[in-house]
C-alpha cells in the first residue's frame, strides 16, 4: 500500500503546471494476457497514456469501485490528501466524510468529545461572519502534508477547482486538531504534571496538539487570584473527552445515587473554594461507620448516608471519607475541608483501569 501512495504522489507530482486538463495516467503494465502489474521500472517517468497504448495502460480510476474505496480507506491521512490532489475526481473521494470519520475515529475520538465539535464549528460561524481580512487569504492550517510535494500555487491554479476542502468537511475539522491550529475542550488526568494536590483527579482544559512531539499543550482556565495555567508535554494517556455535558463550574445532576453501594467505583466533583472550578476524583463507596463490612449483614445501600472513600489518602488523613446524603444530595462542605458537588457511577473497566494506572506510589496526606 505504501508504494501505491509513493507511485501516486510522485507521478502527481510531476504535471506540468500549465496543464491540469490531461492528469498523467496513473497505470498498470498489462500484456492483456496476465494479470495487471505495477510499472515499477517507469514509476519515475513523465507518461501519459495514448490511445495506443490503451491495452497495456489502465488507470487507477478504472479498478472495480470496492477496490478503489479499499485502497483510500487503508491510507494514512497525508497520503490521502495527496491522492486528493492528483485529479478532480480523486479529490471528491479523498475529501468524502465516510474515510476522514473512520481516521477520526481511530487517533481522535478518545479524546475529542461532542463539545469539541460544537465549539469549532462555533468558531467556523464566527469566521464566516467576520469574513477575512482583505490582505490576507484564509489560513489552510490542514494543507502540511501537502506542502511536503507542491507548492500551494499548484493547487490553486487558474480555473481549477482548489485542493482546499470545505472548511465544514470533516476532512478539514481532522487537520484543525492535527495541525494545532484549534484548541480544543477536553479533561486532563493529574493536572500540572501529576502535582500533588491534583493526584487521581481529572480537570477541564483546552488543548492543542504538537505533530511533532505527538503531545499537547494542556490551558487550565484562570479561577480566583490564580492566573490561567499551561503545562506542556501532556501525553495521550492522561486525556480525554469529558465523559458528561456539565460544565467546570456547574453542579453535576447526580443521577445514581439510589442505587449505589459499597464497593462501587465513582467519581466526584470536588473544589477547593466556590471560586475553583470542578474536578473530578476518583473514590469508591465505603461502608457506614457502624457497619463490620459483611456483605451478609451490611444494610450501607439503604441507609440515607453515603461514605464516599479516597483509598489514595493515608488511613487518618481528613480527605480519606466523606459522607454525602444521598436523597437530598448538592453541594456540601465548608472552606476548611473543600466542597463536594456531583456524583458519576464509573461502569466499565476500562474507566477503572485508567484510574488504577495513575494510582500514586505512596500514601497522600
Amino acid at each position: 500500500m505504501s508504494i501505491l501512495a509513493a507511485w501516486l504522489a510522485l507521478s502527481s507530482s510531476s504535471l506540468d503546471s500549465g496543464d491540469m486538463r490531461q492528469p498523467e495516467c496513473l497505470y498498470f503494465e498489462h500484456d492483456g494476457n496476465s494479470i495487471p502489474q505495477w510499472g515499477l521500472g517507469t514509476m519515475f517517468e513523465k507518461r501519459r497514456c495514448s490511445k495506443s497504448e490503451e491495452l497495456k495502460c489502465m488507470s487507477v480510476l478504472d479498478l472495480p469501485e470496492l477496490a478503489l474505496e479499499e485502497i483510500l480507506g487503508r491510507l494514512p491521512p497525508a497520503s490521502l490528501c495527496q491522492m486528493a490532489a492528483v485529479c478532480h475526481h480523486l479529490r471528491k473521494r479523498c475529501r468524502s466524510d465516510h474515510l476522514w470519520q473512520s481516521l477520526f475515529e481511530r487517533k481522535w475520538a478518545r479524546v475529542v468529545g461532542s463539545s469539541a465539535f460544537q465549539e469549532w464549528q462555533r468558531q467556523l460561524i464566527l469566521q464566516a461572519e467576520q469574513g477575512p481580512p482583505a490582505a490576507e487569504c484564509p489560513p489552510r492550517v490542514w494543507g502540511w502534508p501537502l506542502s511536503c510535494l507542491w507548492p500551494f500555487k499548484w493547487l490553486n491554479l487558474q480555473g481549477q477547482p482548489s485542493a482546499i476542502p470545505p472548511p465544514d468537511s470533516l476532512m478539514a475539522w481532522y487537520w484543525a486538531l492535527e495541525s494545532g491550529s484549534f484548541w480544543f475542550p477536553a479533561q486532563v488526568y493529574n493536572r500540572e504534571n501529576g502535582h500533588v494536590g491534583f493526584m487521581l483527579s481529572c480537570y477541564d482544559a483546552e488543548l492543542n496538539y504538537d505533530r511533532r512531539t505527538d503531545t499537547f499543550k494542556a490551558r487550565y482556565p484562570p479561577h480566583g487570584q490564580r492566573t490561567a495555567v499551561v503545562e506542556e508535554g501532556v501525553q495521550w494517556e492522561r486525556l480525554r473527552a469529558p465523559p458528561v455535558e456539565t460544565p467546570a463550574h456547574d453542579l453535576h445532576q447526580s443521577d445514581c445515587l439510589a442505587d449505589l453501594k459499597p464497593g462501587d467505583c465513582v467519581e466526584v466533583q470536588w473544589r477547593r473554594n466556590k471560586d475553583f472550578p470542578y474536578g473530578w476524583w476518583y473514590g469508591v463507596v465505603g461502608h457506614s461507620e457502624g457497619c463490620e463490612g459483611s456483605s451478609r449483614h451490611c444494610r450501607c445501600y439503604s441507609l440515607e448516608t453515603l461514605w464516599l472513600e479516597f483509598n489514595q489518602y493515608a488511613v487518618g488523613s481528613r480527605w480519606r471519607r466523606a459522607p454525602i446524603n444521598r436523597k437530598s444530595h448538592e453541594e456540601e462542605g465548608s472552606e476548611a475541608e473543600g466542597f463536594y458537588g456531583g456524583i458519576r457511577k464509573l461502569k466499565t473497566k476500562e474507566e477503572i483501569e485508567i484510574w488504577k494506572k495513575l494510582w500514586p506510589t505512596e500514601d497522600l496526606q
